[in-house]
């Protein structure tokens, strides 16, 4: 199975540049094919620094709109499954979601769980779990940026039965790419980070991007790590059969060896929180 990332610097609202930019990205990239599943970033069609949630609407599209045809275009030149962040319109709501695409049709839409900072007043919260995907006859799902902070996001998309996580990031933390090789080494699990670079200074906010998308395997090796501050493309071949094996040793397997029934205090932590919020 080959899977890749497209790193881009997206101009803010400037969706017909940001198309070109990742097209020509792709062009002159690995020629590598099919590329069975390609990511990109969070929000590559509109960049990331609101200052309204008037503007996020102003900028957020439906499902079926022309980011849509955009990366069916894109599917249509690497031959297999496109995943890239959009601002999602679904009536007066507006979500941080991730299309997943094939050349013809739009298989699925996640919209992001945990919200980093100021989105929280621009998008609402996901109102929906993971779902499961399929590319290059691998299992995939598709968590966003921030929702690697949380274990439980990862955790979940193995227990669905993904092999490959697809995660479009914005990071401006420095600790993501790092924390990815956990994610996958306690899940045995692949993933794709295709982040953004550059800066954006817009009214009082002003965030710099981290770059280094990645690529991430089973055991926690980097199979692939992208520039700081460049524009970049990847693609690398993965076995995604590796991340059935959840075995670690001859008496431990991660799967069988988690002590549901001692975790409801996670549960009942959490409703705990919400009801005293």
């Amino acid at each position: 199975m080959n899977v890749g990332y497209v790193q881009t610097e997206p101009r803010f609202g400037e969706r017909a540049s940001n198309f070109d930019a990742v097209r020509a990205l792709v062009e002159g990239g690995p020629k590598l094919r099919p590329i069975d599943l390609l990511v990109l970033p969070e929000l590559f069609t509109t960049g990331y620094v609101f200052t309204s949630r008037e503007e996020a609407v102003s900028l957020s599209e439906p499902a079926e709109g022309p980011t849509a045809k955009f990366l069916r275009d894109i599917a249509r030149m690497t031959g297999g499954v496109v995943v890239g962040g959009f601002a999602e319109a679904d009536g007066r709501k507006i979500y941080n979601s991730s299309l997943i695409v094939d050349a013809d049709r739009i298989l699925g839409t996640y919209r992001k769980i945990h919200l980093y900072d100021r989105e929280k007043l621009w998008f609402e919260p996901g109102d929906r779990p993971p779902a499961l995907y399929r590319a290059g006859g691998a299992a995939f799902g598709v968590m966003i940026c921030f929702d690697w902070y949380f274990p439980e996001t990862m955790r979940l998309l193995m227990l669905l039965g993904a092999q490959v996580a697809a995660h479009p990031a914005n990071l401006v933390l420095p600790y993501c790419q790092d924390a990815m090789k956990t994610r996958c080494l306690e899940n045995r699990m692949f993933a794709v980070t295709a982040n953004r670079i550059g800066r954006e200074l817009r009214g009082a906010s002003e965030l710099y991007f981290t770059g280094a998308s990645q690529i991430t395997a089973v055991d926690g090796s980097v199979l692939s790590v992208a520039p700081a501050k460049e524009g970049y493309v990847d693609v690398v071949t993965i076995d995604p059969a590796a991340a059935n094996l959840k075995q670690i040793n001859e008496n431990n397997d991660l799967r069988l060896d988690r002590r549901v029934e001692l975790y409801a205090a996670l549960l009942e932590g959490a409703k705990k929180e919400r009801e005293g919020a």
